[in-house]
């Protein structure tokens, strides 16, 4: 059997930065337990699985396809940075005629549409509510030890838990901060967390400026002790900076050691736009 297999660095124009997925391409059923086998063939942390919809589709002229996101360990409800992935592969490989493309997945319809050199996707858009320290104060301090926090977020509906630090910091606090994500399994009691984000105001000063808000990302409960730049953060991100911010329209920088980009626009319907560039590393067949 043979798959053909692309590695796309998502949020980001340059190769060997943003975020790497690997999206395959199915022309026919592929068994279950194979999915998961492909994923942590390919060690990324996600692995994106297009399928067609119906018997008489096409990867070229069809407008609507499945969509499966998984990571070495298991499978995802949701992922920002494989959509975009996906897309490309079909907007700039397969040369996908439509002007939209719309994906069936586990977090329902998700739409990828070009604006000139970028991919823009229609993703839900997470409220946050606050959240008492107590309850995870043994996994903060894992996470940022001593630093200072200055609020503290839940989105139930992704079981993310937003940790934004003092406004006194600059982003190289946030990018020096040296993570070992693996203790927050003990360190989280709760059972109701299933990833950290760890987020920090943007300076309208100095070298950095232009970026809204920075983050890191860190889901061991899914295999992935950080990932470089999460889509899926940003739905949660967006709704809570918006509101601080004030603004609709944002740009932000997730400070992994690769690095990405994300342009932010909430739309009027409860979702939230997210764009990103792409760069294709690599093309191939798998085979077995």
């Amino acid at each position: 059997m043979q798959i053909p297999v692309f590695t796309v660095d998502a949020f980001t124009n340059r190769p060997f930065s943003g975020n790497p997925a690997a999206v395959c391409l199915l022309e026919n059923y592929l068994d279950e337990d194979l999915h998961k086998k492909i994923a942590a063939e390919m060690n990324l942390s996600e692995t994106a699985f297009i399928r067609k919809l119906h018997p008489g589709d096409d990867f070229t002229k069809s407008s609507c396809f499945g969509l499966r996101w998984f990571t070495p360990t298991s499978e995802v409800p949701l992922c920002g940075h494989a959509t975009l992935a996906s897309a490309a592969v079909l907007f700039h490989i397969q040369k996908n005629t439509n002007s939209v493309l719309t994906f069936v997945t586990l977090s329902g319809e998700l739409k990828a549409r070009q604006v000139e050199d970028h991919i823009v996707l229609d993703l839900p858009l997470y409220l946050t509510y606050p959240q008492v320290l107590q309850e995870v104060e043994e996994l903060i301090k894992a996470a940022v030890g001593d630093m200072i926090v200055q609020d503290l977020r839940y989105s139930p509906d992704t079981k993310k838990l937003l940790v934004r630090l003092s406004d006194a910091y600059e982003r190289s606090a946030l990018e020096e901060l040296q993570v070992s994500a693996q203790s927050f399994l003990s360190a989280e009691k709760t059972e109701k967390v299933k990833g950290l984000i760890l987020t920090l105001k943007g300076k309208s000063s100095g070298k950095h400026q232009g970026h809204d808000f920075y983050s890191r990302y860190f889901a061991p409960w899914y295999g992935i002790l950080e990932d470089p730049v999460t889509g899926s953060a940003h739905a949660v991100l967006s709704s809570y900076w918006s509101e601080q911010l004030g603004k609709k329209e944002m740009l932000a920088f997730q400070c992994s050691r690769r690095g990405g980009e994300l342009k932010i626009s909430l739309r009027n319907d409860g979702r939230v736009d997210i764009a990103g560039q792409v760069a294709i590393v690599l093309k191939g067949n798998l085979t077995f």
